[in-house]
């Protein structure tokens, strides 16, 4: 008989979480030590979303988006988590650029920025200055009609090359280009330039064991291999979820799913008023990604100089097409030193080669061209890589890649979005409480809210709402 992953599940909780990536597991987190009893459903067989990791023998251990995230992070986890995780939290210092455009190594803070602005690129010092200061005073409330290209335009106008040095991070980290509005990129690119980029020493595995250590001692009850199928609504209020051949009570739903998932499958447009379902509809959703990794045979190194994220192209000048073309020309490599797990026994390097792409790109290939394609993809990125580690070929044991594709077959995220959705879709995310009582969305939305900080971050503002109802409502289910 197939295994029961809801044994001894209660028939109601007060809230269920929906999905286990950072927005939801911190948001199941802060309701279970607030005291709720909160119910966490994940459809995959481990927690964490696209914050895992899978093994190859080997004893190879491969992250899928361990590398760079802002020092907010450290606070974050300090204060929704424990010090036990956030004291693993470590500056990367060592952050590569290489394209014909130019060739430079940075902390990627402030400081260095605009050290790197004046010196190596002749602007004047007030110029760079008044334009880190507008990034950094950006917020949600803005002007949204500004677009990432005019604001570049304005401070540095005619210079592709800065915009590559101040756009390409930032398109590596959440899919983001220069036609979305000003603000996404102006308050991502102030959390890094604030103190630069970070990693969690220990790597997503030990990460999400603490997780779900602090999870369960704060009384969550967490299952795995439990895909939500749909979430009953009775006189718009939120009633239960239908999971298998069970239907849970709750008093309060936070999806962690995809946020077109949510509303239109999970939910229905039926229940929905026509103009919410029609800006629904109207979201777009962000790019996806394709990776490469790549682990060292043992006894096999790098050298750290190589760097510990290096941004790398070949294309003359910073175009957004160009990024998700499947004519790769920008690669982003993150390297993983020994470091990453100072705790195992066998000492392993391991490298990852992230670029962004199209669904549309993958999705209709036969399987013998897709085959064929993720077989071009790894050779071509390996060659790639040994323009900067000559020999690496012959010091690779493993190799495979993912693509959008796998993506959406590991995560269900539509189109395989790994950066969740445009602009628009924070504002659809925000409003779903008014449209059903006790229905949360906490995910990737609107550039913002994806990485790692923005999902932690918007997990903890939507279950203080959540929190706010529960307590307001005296009545049980």
């Amino acid at each position: 008989m197939p295994r029961d992953f809801l044994k001894g599940a209660q028939d109601e909780y007060d809230v269920v979480v929906i999905g286990s990536g950072l927005a939801g597991l911190t948001s199941a987190n802060i309701l279970g030590r607030a005291g709720h009893r909160v119910l966490l459903l994940e459809q995959h067989y481990k927690l964490g979303g696209l914050a895992t990791w899978f093994l190859r023998p080997g004893s190879h251990t491969f992250d899928i988006s361990l590398h760079g995230f802002p020092h907010g992070m450290i606070k974050s986890c300090r204060r929704y988590w424990s010090r036990d995780i956030s004291d693993r939290i470590v500056q990367l210092k060592n952050i590569r650029f290489d394209n014909p455009q130019f060739s430079l190594t940075t902390t990627f803070d402030r400081e260095d920025f605009s050290r790197l602005l004046v010196e190596r690129f002749g602007q004047n010092p007030e110029t760079v200055k008044s334009f880190f200061d507008t990034a950094r005073g950006m917020n949600f409330y803005d002007d949204q009609t500004t677009t990432t290209g005019e604001l570049f335009e304005r401070f540095f106008p005619g210079r592709n090359d800065i915009v590559r040095l101040l756009m390409e991070p930032i398109t590596y980290a959440n899919g983001s280009t220069l036609e979305d509005p000003a603000i996404t990129y102006g308050i991502v690119f102030s959390n890094f330039m604030s103190k630069g980029v970070y990693i969690y020493e220990g790597g997503t595995d030990d990460l999400i064991k603490r997780m779900t250590r602090e999870l369960e001692s704060n009384g969550v009850d967490i299952r795995i291999n439990c895909p939500v199928e749909s979430i009953d609504v009775n006189d718009g209020r939120v009633r239960a979820v239908n999971v298998g051949d069970r239907t849970i009570r709750c008093r309060a739903v936070v999806s962690n799913a995809n946020l077109r998932t949510t509303i239109l499958k999970m939910i229905g447009e039926e229940k929905l008023d026509a103009d919410y379902v029609r800006r629904t509809n109207e979201v777009r959703l962000n790019n996806s990604s394709t990776q490469v990794y790549m682990a060292l045979k043992e006894g096999e190194t790098i050298d750290e100089s190589s760097g510990d994220l290096f941004f790398t192209s070949t294309a003359d000048e910073f175009k957004t097409e160009s990024l998700l073309s499947r004519d790769i020309t920008s690669r982003t490599f993150s390297f993983y030193y020994p470091r990453t797990r100072p705790w195992k026994k066998k000492e392993r390097y391991a490298i990852v080669s992230s670029t962004n792409a199209n669904w549309s790109d993958w999705n209709d290939l036969s399987e013998a061209d897709y085959n064929a394609s993720k077989q071009d993809l790894v050779e071509t990125t390996i060659d790639a890589l040994e323009r900067y580690i000559p020999g690496v070929r012959e010091k690779i044991d493993h190799a495979e890649a993912a693509t959008p594709r796998t993506f959406q077959h590991y995560t269900r995220h539509e189109m395989g979005a790994s950066f969740g959705t445009k602009f628009e879709g924070l504002g659809v995310s925000r409003d779903l409480p008014g449209q059903i009582g006790g229905m949360y969305h906490a995910g990737s939305v609107g550039i913002i809210m994806s990485g790692w900080l923005g999902a932690i971050n918007y997990g903890v503002i939507v279950s203080n709402e959540v929190d706010q109802l529960l307590t307001s409502e005296s009545s049980p289910v």
